[in-house]
C-alpha cells in the first residue's frame, strides 16, 4: 500500500460550513445546511473551513506545505453554526440523525464535532444523540472545549462517556491553559487524548491572496485525531470504534499530567498507524 491519505473514508464535520477551498479539490462529497438551508457549500464564519483543512486539506494552495492529515478523505461538512459560530443543540441533534440516515450513502465512518455547549445542564439529549451515533458504529470525535483550566470544564458532547474527546496538548497549562478538563458531572475522566491546537495554520474562508489563516483551540486539535483515524480506517477498514479507542489509548505518549488534563496523553500518529496489537 502506498502513502495513506484517507481515500474512500467519509468524515462528517459539524461546524460552520465549508468554503469551497482549492485544497478540498472535488472531495466535498455532500453538504448539508441546518442554519439557512442552502445547497451549495459556504462558510460565513471560517471556523469550519479551518477545521476541514486540518482534517483533509490537500495543501494545493501552498505547494503541499499546509496539507491536512487525511488529505484524500471524503469531506461531508454539516453546517450547524451560524456566522458568529453560535448554534443550538437541536440543530446538532438533527445533524447527527441526518448523518446516521446517510452514513452508507456517503461512506461516513467518522463524525468530527469541534463544537460544544457551555451550559452546565440540560444537554442530556445531546449526549444521547452522540452516543446513539456511536452505537450505530460511527467513530465520534469531539473537542474538549476551551473553558479550562478549571476542573469539570469539558463541554458537551465531549463529556460523553462513549465518544473520543480531544484536548489541546499545547494549551494545557500556564497562560494558554484553556483546554477543557474533567472530571465530568458524572465523574467520567476526560479528555481521552490531546493533540496540538495552538496557532494552527489551515484553510481560510477568504478568496484572494491569503488562502490560509491561524486559529487556536481544542477545535483545531480534534481534526488531527479524526484525520489520523481516517488514515487508519483506509488501512484497516474492519476496525470498530471501540478498537480505535483502544488503539488511541495504547499508542498515546504520556506527558506526565493527570488524566483529567491530558487523557491518555499525546496523539502519536505514526505509532497509532503502525501498531496492530491493542
Amino acid at each position: 500500500m502506498g502513502e495513506l491519505s484517507g481515500k474512500g473514508i467519509g468524515v462528517a464535520v459539524l461546524d460552520t460550513g465549508a468554503f469551497p477551498h482549492i485544497d478540498f479539490e472535488d472531495r466535498i462529497w455532500a453538504f448539508q445546511d441546518f442554519i439557512h438551508g442552502r445547497e451549495q457549500p459556504y462558510d460565513d464564519n471560517g471556523h469550519g473551513t479551518h477545521v476541514l483543512g486540518i482534517l483533509g486539506g490537500s495543501g494545493g494552495a501552498s505547494g503541499g506545505r499546509h496539507r491536512g492529515t487525511a488529505f484524500g478523505c471524503g469531506l461531508i461538512p454539516v453546517k450547524v453554526l451560524d456566522e458568529r459560530g453560535n448554534g443550538n443543540k437541536d440543530k446538532v441533534i438533527q445533524a447527527l440523525k441526518w448523518i446516521e440516515e446517510n452514513m452508507e450513502r456517503y461512506h461516513i465512518r467518522i463524525v468530527n464535532i469541534s463544537v460544544g455547549t457551555t451550559q452546565k445542564e440540560g444537554h442530556e439529549d445531546l449526549i444521547e444523540a452522540v452516543e446513539e451515533a456511536w452505537d450505530r458504529g460511527l467513530v465520534v470525535v469531539a473537542a474538549a472545549g476551551n473553558m479550562g483550566p478549571g476542573r469539570g470544564s469539558v463541554t458537551a458532547p465531549g463529556s460523553s462517556r462513549k465518544i473520543i474527546t480531544v484536548g489541546s496538548s499545547d494549551m494545557l497549562v500556564q497562560n494558554q491553559g484553556i483546554s477543557g478538563r474533567g472530571p465530568t458531572r458524572d465523574c467520567i475522566r476526560k479528555p481521552d487524548i490531546v493533540a496540538p491546537g495552538n496557532e494552527i495554520i489551515s484553510c481560510s474562508n477568504k478568496r484572494g491572496a491569503c488562502p490560509y489563516t491561524r486559529k487556536s483551540g481544542t477545535s483545531m486539535s480534534t481534526p488531527f485525531v479524526s484525520g489520523g483515524i481516517a488514515l487508519l480506517l483506509e488501512k484497516e477498514p474492519w476496525l470498530t470504534n471501540l478498537d480505535i479507542k483502544k488503539r488511541l489509548r495504547a499508542t498515546a505518549k504520556d506527558l506526565g499530567y493527570p488524566h483529567n488534563l491530558q487523557g491518555w496523553g499525546l496523539f502519536q500518529l505514526k505509532r497509532f498507524l503502525k501498531s496492530s496489537n491493542v
